[in-house]
């Protein structure tokens, strides 16, 4: 049972049994410290752990039943997501859930969310003043929570600029826990929300201050590395700049990591100037060993496809281009090399072949892959020579590794 069922007998409230009189949503569009006062009085009479009936619990809140006892006219609140929930209600909930101190306890109630965030939308909400009031003391809570954490999203849409700042000066406030903010599941949307649609200096100060202390545990984690990817989507580079320094500084120990790999590649593709060029030397001080690993072959191959230091990467290679092609990781970058390097074909192709065992490259498993990507792009003396060599094996035809190769078309050209 929810907290919009409808109790099992009929409860009617007489407005007069109260210290205050229900006001429409109209007469709150101002804000000051006498609405304020009345509604903090209000919940002293009424307290907010508690129902209609006086029992605490959060699953028995029930509302339908103002509806009968105050005299305004209903309206119907229809969800988008799931057509067929609905619930009538009365357009002056809003001022009666500040009033009682429910908008805490409906947040983290799926169909209560879901309305207040409608109201919200329509515009039929309280003044943020108010609202920002009754959860601030639990957003860092409702961020990590399965419905509250798209209500603090909604807040942070529609409230203005200083109420922004300072709901991000609450969840930075500990540093510890805002970083488990990022690594939860639910936390890490309220953050990325957060991050696309910051606007002032002291709102990004405040995100980078709570983000510094927290890198390697977010990037070794699925949620807290899309909140370090939204920073270098969504920040200048003057301001994530702390991004590319830590990564730059961790780099060889990110990258061999499936989170990790993805955040230096982000770096990579988000970065300019004199902190990108540090970066890419960092990363080419291990590129034999990064190469060959499982998530460290995606940084080395992000570094070809853009064509980031083409002397100091082939530089590593020679030599180990035959150790490398027979390798399930490496192979991927060989054949990316011979792709995005026209210049260093030549060399490639001429180590290969040099190979005392070149019959066993072309029956290897990965091997093979980089003699038809070789043959694709290779042209004129190199290309002759490779399919010279290649033919003298042609009893390999059948071959379940070499038929790919006598089989394609590259071949016969």
């Amino acid at each position: 049972m929810n907290m919009w069922s409808r109790p099992e007998e009929t409860f009617r409230v007489d407005p007069g049994d109260f210290v205050f009189r229900p006001r429409a949503v109209h007469e709150f569009s101002r804000f000051d410290d006498q609405n304020l006062s009345e509604a903090s009085s209000a919940r002293q009479g009424f307290p907010q752990n508690k129902n209609l009936h006086g029992v605490s619990s959060q699953a028995e809140l029930r509302f339908p039943g103002f509806q009968d006892s105050f005299e305004v006219s209903q309206s119907l609140v229809t969800m988008e997501d799931d057509p067929k929930m609905t619930t009538v209600l009365p357009p002056s909930l809003a001022s009666m859930v500040m009033r009682y101190g429910f908008v805490y306890l409906m947040t983290k109630d799926q169909i209560g969310s879901r309305v207040l965030q409608k109201l919200a939308d329509q515009g039929a909400f309280l003044d943020c003043h108010v609202i920002f009031l009754e959860i601030i003391d639990h957003v860092t809570e409702l961020s990590k929570d399965p419905f509250g954490n798209y209500f603090v999203q909604k807040i942070l849409q529609v409230c203005d600029e200083d109420l922004r700042t300072l709901i991000v000066r609450v969840l930075t406030l500990k540093p510890v826990e805002f970083i488990k903010i990022c690594l939860n599941t639910y936390g890490t949307r309220v953050i990325q929300k957060w991050i696309e649609t910051m606007k002032t200096r002291q709102q990004i100060a405040l995100v980078k201050s709570g983000l510094k202390p927290g890198f390697l545990p977010l990037d070794k984690d699925l949620n807290g590395s899309h909140v370090i990817r939204s920073c270098l989507q969504f920040l200048g580079p003057n301001d994530n700049k702390f991004v590319l320094e830590a990564a730059t500084k961790y780099c060889t120990e990110i990258a061999p990591l499936l989170h990790g790999c993805c955040v230096l590649q982000c770096c990579l593709s988000n970065s300019v100037g004199p902190q990108r060029e540090r970066l890419i030397a960092e990363i080419s001080r291990d590129l034999l060993h990064l190469s060959q690993d499982q998530f460290g072959n995606y940084v080395v191959q992000c570094l070809i496809e853009q064509q980031d230091s083409p002397v100091k990467l082939l530089d590593q290679f020679k030599t180990h281009y035959v150790e490398l092609a027979t390798q399930k990781f490496s192979s991927h970058v060989i054949e990316k090399c011979l792709t995005k390097y026209p210049e260093s074909r030549a060399e490639i192709v001429n180590e290969l072949l040099s190979f005392p065992n070149f019959e066993d490259l072309l029956q290897d498993p990965y091997g093979n892959y980089v003699i038809q990507k070789a043959l694709s792009v290779t042209k004129g003396a190199v290309r002759a020579r490779l399919v010279e060599k290649v033919n003298r094996f042609g009893r390999l035809k059948s071959s379940p590794y070499c038929k790919k190769i006598f089989s394609k078309n590259i071949f016969k050209k």
